[in-house]
């Protein structure tokens, strides 16, 4: 099976490097891909952002399988296109890709199929969101999240009123988010942990795959603005087997049934972000492909073949089941260039890759690199997810 991976991050990384050591894979084929990956696919340019040109490069590579792995091209109909052309992807299609790609869509399909979630208000005017926010109707803290994609920046939590009404002039006024925070949703504020859960779909049935936690802010001790993900361990001792019972039993299952219902089946990956609360896991947010660094601490943990299940999935004949895991924890810390979340400066030379690789136990999955003459530069905000396993998560932390 040769198979074609859309992406150029750290989470494609890991994909590509599971799937190159598997003997039904005959050859991986990686674009735009990164200086990592070349180590294990075949890296070729494309435009990501062009569903034709994605097309023609499958056609072109005679590729048999072909794995979307960000969520913009997922967004903007490239399953759709390679479909109608006839070629086997996995990936949700456009519609069902409105799970994420808008937080307003999601959570009234929430409302709809009564999976558990914060209350929330859909705004679509900064007048109506200031309103919602005066008359005090969810509460403080809140949440203020842009509607459409913000690569995980989008999200503001208001400890008071005068937070909450500048983060939504930032938005909706100021134009902090472009066309993603032209509408908002504003939330109440959960109490409790914060974990996910991730699947495999094939439109009805689902490979349950692990739950894992990851660190948004920039900084140690939970402080600093949000990121995409500054690090992530799996599995997530929080989920315990009634939680992942009730997850599966209120949310996963629901979710699935009920883009059914509506036309619009879910295949691919699907990320869960819970809040455990009190009262039971509540939704926090629904990702529609593998977690970023999520994917690099739990794709390693697989212990079986993927490219058969994920060929599976896209032909919309998965087995209902947990997929075999390795009994080892991982645990995965991004390296960030200096600036993130905000603009950062390319070019600074990334030392110790080969030191790194030879550490037992541990993997080095490149995101924002690119090669400068014989040497790695940093060419992104996240640059690298160094990943250790162990016995345990503080021995695969000692990694």
């Amino acid at each position: 099976m040769k198979i074609l991976v859309i992406g150029g991050g750290a989470r494609e990384h890991a994909l590509a490097w599971k799937l190159s050591r598997e003997t039904a894979v005959s050859a991986v084929v990686c674009s735009p891909g990164n200086p990592g990956i070349e180590s294990v696919a075949n890296v070729l340019p494309v435009d990501v952002a062009s569903p034709e040109a994605i097309l023609r490069l499958a056609e072109t590579e005679a590729i048999d399988l072909t794995v979307i792995g960000p969520e913009m091209p997922l967004s903007q109909g490239v399953v759709d296109h390679l479909q109608a052309a006839g070629r086997l992807v996995l990936g949700p299609t456009k519609a069902a890709a409105a799970l994420e790609s808008s937080k307003a869509f999601a959570k009234d399909f929430m409302a709809r199929h009564g999976v558990p979630t914060a209350l929330f208000v859909v705004c679509d005017t900064a007048e109506a969101a200031l309103s919602v926010i005066r008359r005090g109707e969810l509460g403080l803290p809140l949440v203020v999240k842009a509607d459409g994609l913000a690569a995980g920046k989008g999200v503001v939590i208001a400890e008071d009123r005068m937070a909450a009404e500048q983060a939504v002039e930032a938005a909706m006024v100021g134009g902090r988010f472009g066309e993603a925070g032209r509408r908002v949703v504003l939330e109440e504020f959960l109490v409790g942990e914060e974990a996910s859960y991730f699947v495999l779909a094939d439109g009805e049935r689902c490979l349950r795959l692990a739950s894992a936690q990851d660190h948004k802010r920039i900084f140690d001790d939970d402080l600093g603005p949000n990121t995409g993900g500054m690090g992530a361990f799996a599995p997530s001792p929080l989920v315990t087997p009634s939680i992942e019972r009730e997850v599966l039993d209120q949310i996963v299952e629901p979710v699935l049934r009920g883009m059914r219902q509506e036309g619009r089946p879910f295949r691919g990956f699907l990320y869960v972000g819970l809040m455990l609360t009190a009262a039971g896991p509540r939704v926090v947010e629904f990702n529609v492909r593998f977690g970023d660094p999520e994917a690099q601490v739990v794709l390693p943990m697989v212990g079986e073949d993927l490219a058969p299940l994920l060929a599976a999935a896209a032909a919309g004949r998965l087995e209902s089941r947990a997929a075999h895991l390795l009994p080892r924890p991982h645990v995965g810390v991004v390296l960030a260039a200096g600036g993130y979340p905000d603009a950062v400066q390319p070019g600074a030379l990334v030392h110790g890759l080969e030191e790194a690789g030879r550490v037992p136990g541990a993997l080095v999955f490149h995101a924002g690199t690119q090669r400068a003459d014989d040497h790695v530069v940093t060419a992104g905000g996240r640059v690298l997810t160094v990943v250790g396993s162990g016995a345990s998560h503080r021995e695969a932390i000692d990694v």
